[in-house]
Formats: structure tokens, C-alpha cells, sequence
């Protein structure tokens, strides 16, 4: 595959459990060498749609390709693939090391590969302990050295921060950069936004089952509302540089604890941020900080949610 190609393909997608639709016509693509963030609250259709690329479950309706190959037709592309689907599981009384043995035996990779992976992870030096005595970001750790086995060049990981403390968060993070460094392609799931928001180049955004939005994270998040938001030195001025920003034609002017938030929606952030210190100096009012803040992944993700429940398509 060229660089131009994508590593997975989703169309139409869908799966039902009985009248529950789990995911509902699901389309999608993901670039050959990106890490790739699948975002949506839990029951949005995240492991649902993973657990289809792998072959897990059978899709209701729709199509996929991994890797070129059509996931309904062929089994080809899975030696190229690892995954992390829901939590780990291992025998809790054997060692990483015997755990990830037995998976080499079912799975026939180069048996040089436990050694490395468990390097590449940060558990090479706790590859004689039992799996039992792991904590849950030594574990998670564990279920990506799987995962990684064969070498994958395609990545899928479900929650992979689940039930980490944000130490572990933190560490799961740099592990997950340090993987897409090789050249891999990873999607990785999450319900948790501002993790994502900070390793992945390319975001695929959902909600009950359908795609609210894909494509690269620069570009939504420049496509945000960023605000400007003004501390003023004496807490008495709160209320009046409200109303001074207002008669100053701001369209949306609100205060939250001590400062004013004033949208910067469809302008430029730091333009407004000018306009505002010059505002309230004329007024009188001195300020004790001033200061822009671009919109989130998580606040971009809800203004699509709202959006889609007010009628406008996703």
C-alpha cells in the first residue's frame, strides 16, 4: 500500500442485536500511518464496530476493509492486525512472559517477539512476575504487548486508559505515541476526549452508532468557537465589564466565577482578545489576566451531539 492509502474502510456499516442497533450505517476511513481516535460515550458503538473489523462479530449490513481486504470475504489481513478488544485476559497465575507464550504458540509468531514487545511496553523488567500481581496499568500494558506480537501493521485498541489512575493515563499516553512512531496505523477507542486530543492526528467521531464526524484533529478543532476570557483586578468590575463588552457590540458575553467569557466564534481569538484589553481600559477597568482558550475535542464533540439532536444531520 502507497501512503495515500487507507488503512481501513467502513461503509454503510451496521449491526443490530435484536431492535437494539448497536451501529447504524457506519461509514468511515482511517489513513494508512496516522493514530486515529474513535470517540463517543460508552454505548456509542465503539467496541461493536472493532470487535466487526477483527471478525469478532458478524455485521448486520454494510461493509469493511482492512488493509485492502474485505473483511466479509477474507481473513488474510488479521495476521496483519493487532488487537485490544474490552479488557485483557490472561491466566493470572502464570508470568507476562508465559502468558504471552501461549498466544505465540495460537498465533505462530517469531518467538524473538516476546522479548521485544515486553521492551517496547516498559514491562521487560517484570516479565517473571505473575499476572495477578500486576496493577491495571501494568495489565493494560500486557494487552498491548499482544496486541503487538505480530508485529501488527494496523493497531485497534478499545479503552486502553480504562480504570487508570492519571499517572497510569499519563504513561498510556507516551506508550501509545511511542507505538505510532513505527509507522503503524492505530485506532484507538475512548469516551475519554482530552487523552485523545493530545497523540492523535486524525479523529473519527460517533454517537448511537453513527459517524457525527471524520477527518483530521487540526482542522475541527480550528473549526471551533475559541473564547477570550478577562480576570479583573478588582472584583467589583466583574458586573460592569460585562456591560461594557455587551454595549461594545460582543454578541456573546457571559461570566463564569471571576473572569468574563466573550466567544470568539468565527473570528480571530487573539484579534478579539485585543479588542477587549483595549475595551476595558478605556472603561477604567485594569485587568489582572487576559487570555484566549481554543475550543476542545470534548467541546467540539458536544456541539456536534447537540447539533444532531436539533435535527441537523451527522
Amino acid at each position: 500500500m502507497n501512503p495515500t492509502d487507507n488503512a481501513i474502510v467502513v461503509r454503510e456499516l451496521t449491526k443490530r442485536y435484536g431492535r437494539r442497533l448497536a451501529v447504524d450505517r457506519l461509514s468511515f476511513d482511517v489513513p494508512v500511518g496516522v493514530v486515529a481516535g474513535f470517540i463517543g460515550p460508552n454505548g456509542a458503538g465503539k467496541s461493536t464496530t472493532l470487535a466487526m473489523l477483527v471478525r469478532l462479530v458478524r455485521p448486520t449490513g454494510g461493509s469493511a476493509a482492512v488493509l485492502g481486504h474485505d473483511i466479509a470475504t477474507s481473513s488474510e489481513y488479521i495476521r496483519h492486525v493487532g488487537a485490544l478488544i474490552e479488557a485483557p485476559a490472561f491466566y493470572r497465575s502464570l508470568t507476562a512472559r508465559q502468558n504471552l507464550g501461549l498466544i505465540l504458540k495460537i498465533g505462530r509468531h517469531d518467538p524473538r517477539r516476546i522479548d521485544a514487545v515486553l521492551d517496547e511496553v516498559g514491562l521487560a523488567e517484570r516479565a517473571t512476575d505473575r499476572y495477578g500481581t500486576y496493577s491495571a496499568g501494568m495489565k493494560q500494558r500486557l494487552g498491548i504487548a499482544a496486541a503487538l506480537l505480530g508485529d501488527p501493521d494496523v493497531l485497534l485498541l478499545d479503552e486502553p486508559a480504562s480504570g487508570l489512575d492519571p499517572v497510569g493515563i499519563a504513561d498510556m499516553r507516551k506508550l501509545l505515541t511511542s507505538v505510532a512512531r513505527e509507522g503503524r496505523t492505530v485506532l484507538v477507542s475512548s469516551h475519554a476526549l482530552a487523552d485523545l486530543e493530545q497523540i492523535c492526528d486524525w479523529l473519527v467521531m460517533i454517537d448511537r452508532g453513527a459517524c457525527l464526524y471524520q477527518g483530521a484533529a487540526d482542522q475541527l478543532l480550528a473549526a471551533g468557537t475559541a473564547q477570550v476570557h478577562a480576570t479583573p483586578s478588582a472584583a467589583e468590575d466583574l458586573e460592569r465589564l460585562r456591560g461594557v463588552l455587551t454595549a461594545a457590540g460582543h454578541p456573546d458575553v457571559a461570566i463564569s466565577g471571576d473572569h468574563i467569557v466573550v466567544a470568539a466564534e468565527g473570528l480571530e481569538a487573539r484579534a478579539v482578545a485585543v479588542t477587549v484589553n483595549r475595551e476595558a481600559a478605556t472603561a477604567g477597568i485594569a485587568l489582572a489576566r487576559l487570555e484566549t482558550v481554543a475550543a476542545s475535542l470534548e467541546d467540539r464533540y458536544l456541539e456536534m451531539v447537540a447539533h444532531r439532536q436539533d435535527g441537523g444531520q451527522p
